[in-house]
């Protein structure tokens, strides 16, 4: 064979092998261009998210993920933004998660609050032997005496800082010193907010707590007298045809409130006597001078005491005989502590003149405002009464329609001004305005407002005016008393909810459109329920990883009380819980189940069951012990010392 015919028997062949060689060459070169552009489109979605640690590779249709997650939620999170990308079966998750360092202790800390309603404990504390919450538990009980306790406490078996037993020993000293206070004992710090009844008893909660605090301890002290300062020191005492009975009542102690309650009960009170104890007394000698008062009130038969500070004013009823009046004023005027200014007055009785057409009314109601009719001064005197009375209810609110008149008695603008100054803080009212008395009537939903009344009133109209009050206080327009009960706030919540469930995305924990609706619903709630503390619980099903699983329904919870804050509510009374999928109310071995069991409950705080509490008898209330009372504060010193431990069971 010549050579030309070998060269063309070759050609075929060698085309052949070079066009197969060249396919090949061109579908690696593709393959490694859709590898290439896969990888970088995941690892673009993943750093969006913050996701910096995974390292993305593909071999093929297989694209591998490898690096360590901080933890298992931050590894879901990875794998769900890939299998955005790509089908979730071609992902092939080889992700770590980083190991927890259990040789670090979680920061432990223990709150402890105490109130006449009882104790309540929440927090970690380290129980290296176990037997610690159970100490803490025995302490408590020794406080309580018969008071309900509520143990919340979770314990880690791990060592206790150096410092943890001395903090915990002043913190459970300073909660047996404090009848009402918020204790929080952390490893180097103790913070104790606080209430004393008095200034003095103030003074004396410092002192103590200021013995003997523990070395290496921080101690924060937030101690208050919260008693209202009081301007004028303001008490009525009135005896008449209705009975006897305080339109406002204050005092400088228990003691002398208790004093001034005894006497106005001798002297014909009935019912529920209020008498606000507060600051601003003019002299320590006020119960005594109140109790003379009264009495000699008594003697005189009806009429009315009223002091203002250390003006005393004593108004006998018309027609008490003179001899009498001058007989008991004399008494009393020798028989008044010394500070206290007396004035007496012994109404003249009506003659035709004075019983003139001089009159004044007022009748006002929320809804449809003032009427005023009757005499007013004339001139520019008249018209600033006017220009007071349209201030007070509104320009449109008010119907005038008086008489301007020349001869009215001295001051009567100033009792008029004084009178609607009162009316107007009434929910509807009355005021009348003659030549010898100011008459108020009406109804408030302000328990207290009776009280302040009385006191502008008192200082309006100056010491030995004669006024009249009759108020009545109405719970159904009282603010406060109207609002739902805890028990309600919680239930209209639920209805809510049974209508369409707080749902998110699968793997989100943002709050999506459907979401949104229901907390718009909720926030039209919750400004009604301000009261009630609530947990906002978050829940899941069982699939997943435990630790994921528990993150995820707490940042769902944290979503849901930001939402709320978003919309406007104060969320101060609500706290958010994340429980995972520990507590199931379904099968999760269904689908419906799982449905039902993916949820957010609001619950009322005090029966939300916290995830890990110890189901003890430590949980239950504790009845053991005294009762702590005033002379108890100084039976237990605060130096430092171990808590009481139980004794270690015979070995059999």
């Amino acid at each position: 064979m010549s050579t030309s015919e070998r060269i063309s028997a070759l050609v075929g062949p060698v085309s052949f092998v070079a066009a197969g060689v060249i396919s090949v060459g061109v579908a690696i070169v593709a393959a490694r261009v859709i590898e290439r552009s896969t990888t970088e489109d995941i690892e673009t979605a993943l750093r969006a998210d913050g996701i910096t640690w995974v390292e993305v590779s593909a071999n093929g249709l297989r694209v591998y993920l490898d690096g360590t997650a901080p933890d298992e939620a931050a590894r879901f999170r990875a794998q769900t933004q890939a299998s955005g990308i790509v089908d979730a079966d071609r992902v092939v998750n080889r992700l770590d998660v980083e190991a927890l360092d259990f040789t670090a202790p979680p920061r432990f800390s223990l709150d402890m609050l105490r109130n006449g309603d009882g104790i309540q404990l929440i927090g970690l504390i380290p129980a290296p032997r176990g037997d610690e919450a159970f100490a803490v538990a025995e302490a408590i009980a020794d406080i309580a005496g018969d008071a309900d306790v509520v143990n919340m406490i979770e314990t880690a078996e791990m060592g206790a800082p150096d410092t943890w037993e001395a903090a915990l020993a002043y913190g459970l000293r300073a909660l047996q010193t404090l009848p009402r206070s918020k204790v929080t004992v952390l490893a180097d710090r103790v913070e104790i907010e606080a209430v004393g009844e008095t200034r003095e008893e103030r003074a004396e909660f410092i002192a103590l707590l200021q013995q003997n605090q523990p070395s290496g301890v921080e101690v924060v002290l937030d101690i208050s007298a919260p008693r209202p300062v009081i301007t004028p020191f303001a008490l009525r005492f009135v005896r008449d045809e209705a009975g006897a009975r305080f339109e406002t009542c204050t005092a400088d102690s228990v003691e002398a409130r208790d004093r001034i309650v005894a006497a106005g009960r001798e002297a014909g009170a009935t019912g529920t006597i209020p008498c606000t104890i507060g600051l601003g007394v003019p002299s320590s000698s006020w119960a005594g001078a109140v109790e003379t008062a009264i009495a000699a009130l008594v003697e005189l038969g009806q009429g009315s005491v009223t002091f203002s500070d250390a003006d005393v004013t004593l108004i006998a009823a018309e027609g008490t005989e003179q001899n009498h009046f001058d007989t008991v004023v004399g008494e009393l005027g020798a028989a008044m502590p010394d500070l206290f200014s007396l004035q007496t007055v012994l109404p003249e009785p009506e003659t035709q003149a004075s019983a003139g057409p001089a009159r004044f009314t007022a009748t006002f109601d929320a809804e449809t405002g003032a009427r005023l009719r009757g005499r007013l001064p004339d001139g520019a005197i008249g018209d600033s009464v006017q220009t007071f009375a349209t201030a007070l209810f509104g320009a449109n609110n008010t119907d005038v329609a008086t008489r301007a008149v020349a001869d009215l008695p001295q001051g009567w603008s100033v009792r008029v001004m004084a009178g609607l100054r009162a009316l107007s803080e009434l929910n509807s009212g009355q005021l009348t305005v003659e030549p010898e008395t100011l008459r108020l009537t009406g109804e408030t939903g302000d328990e207290q407002m009776i009280s302040q009344l009385t006191r502008m009133l008192s200082e309006d109209l100056g010491q030995g005016a004669d006024f009249q009050l009759d108020v009545r206080y109405v719970e159904a327009l009282d603010p406060v008393a109207s609002l739902p009960s805890e028990e309600e706030c919680v239930a209209r919540i639920q209805a809510i909810q049974d209508e369409t469930k707080i749902t998110f995305d699968p793997g989100s924990t943002e709050i999506n459109e459907t979401a949104g609706a229901v907390l718009d619903q909720i926030a039209e709630v919750l400004p009604d329920c301000m009261h009630a503390r609530m947990e906002i619980g978050g829940h899941t099903d069982a699939q997943g990883g435990e630790t994921m699983n528990l993150n995820l329904s707490q940042a769902r919870a944290n979503s849901v009380l930001n939402g709320l804050l978003a919309r406007g509510v104060l969320v101060s009374n609500l706290t958010a819980q994340g429980y995972g999928e520990s507590q199931p109310i379904a099968d999760n071995e269904t689908e419906e189940g799982r449905e039902q069991n993916r949820r957010i409950e609001f619950r009322l705080l005090a029966t939300a069951d916290v995830a890990g509490a110890a189901a003890t008898a430590d949980d239950q209330p504790r009845t053991s012990g005294g009762i702590v009372t005033e002379g108890a504060i100084a039976d237990w010193p605060f130096e430092a010392r171990p808590l009481p431990r139980p004794e270690p069971p015979d070995a059999d």
